[in-house]
């Protein structure tokens, strides 16, 4: 495979839709690459990173990323580094798999599977606490995640003051008691041919949002599961592109308003 230039790369990412540089691992590589490792201590005192990626103009609102199944691999770090460089927004990409990144179905379960939900619950409230004391950001942060992050969406808008939640066919299974603990709006990305965050699942959590008097828009796609993902089998580009477009209206109608 050619490589080409990084300089010639960068140049090019500004005017390429999102899409194009997901697919194409040499974009998405050149994309993470301009992001900034930071470290924290949690408030659990436990060590975690993620990559931050900071818009031209400051202070901007924040927008916490949270990763696939997968891990936080190139493809989400150049999501964060598009939410900057296009959109303005200080975007931060969490790792809940304290560096693995899985190439495999398989590995991609067992890094999942492996997840503690308490310790994962503490990264992400620090994170969220960390966002808004940095110097870069407003008052405003979001959280938007895809799958096994989608649910974790959700979890840490209820676990620390979120002003928007964005969910990609993420498991979304808590009762109306959590959810009044959400602060802000959700929005919800499910497809009707997903055979695990299906319809009953979603109208039961749509059932717990309107219980707890808590904002829900969700939209339905004739997609399956991981259609957003541009590297995947299942990805359909349009239905990706259309909830791309709401998720950024989304975001700057809660975080800008």
């Amino acid at each position: 495979m050619t490589e080409i230039p990084r300089r010639q790369i960068l140049t090019g990412l500004a005017s390429l839709p999102l899409a194009a540089v997901l697919a194409d691992p040499r974009l998405a590589r050149a994309a993470a690459a301009e992001l900034q490792e930071v470290t924290i201590e949690t408030a659990g005192g436990r060590s975690v990173s993620a990559a931050l990626a900071l818009p031209r103009e400051t202070p901007a609102p924040a927008v916490l990323l949270i990763h696939e199944w997968w891990g936080l691999n190139d493809q989400i770090k150049a999501v964060a580094a598009e939410l900057a460089a296009k959109h303005g927004y200080v975007a931060l990409a969490v790792d809940l798999y304290g560096g693995e990144v899985a190439e495999t179905p398989e590995k991609a379960r067992a890094l999942m599977g492996a997840v503690d939900d308490e310790a994962a619950t503490d990264a992400l409230a620090s994170w969220i606490a960390w966002l808004r004391r940095h110097d870069k950001t407003t008052d405003k942060v979001g959280t938007v995640g895809w799958c096994f992050g989608g649910g974790w969406s959700l979890n840490a808008s209820i676990a620390a003051p979120v002003d928007a939640t964005v969910i990609y066919y993420g498991r979304v299974t808590r009762p109306a008691a959590d959810l009044k603990r959400l602060q802000g709006p959700v929005l919800g990305h499910f497809a009707t041919q997903d055979r695990w965050i299906d319809e009953a699942m979603v109208g039961g959590f749509a059932s717990e949002m309107q219980a707890a008097g808590k904002t829900l828009e969700a939209h339905w796609y004739t997609a399956d599961h991981a259609f957003a993902n541009p590297t995947g089998a299942r990805y359909d580009k349009e239905d990706a592109q259309l909830a791309w477009s709401r998720t950024l209206t989304f975001f700057s109608r809660h975080l800008r308003g």
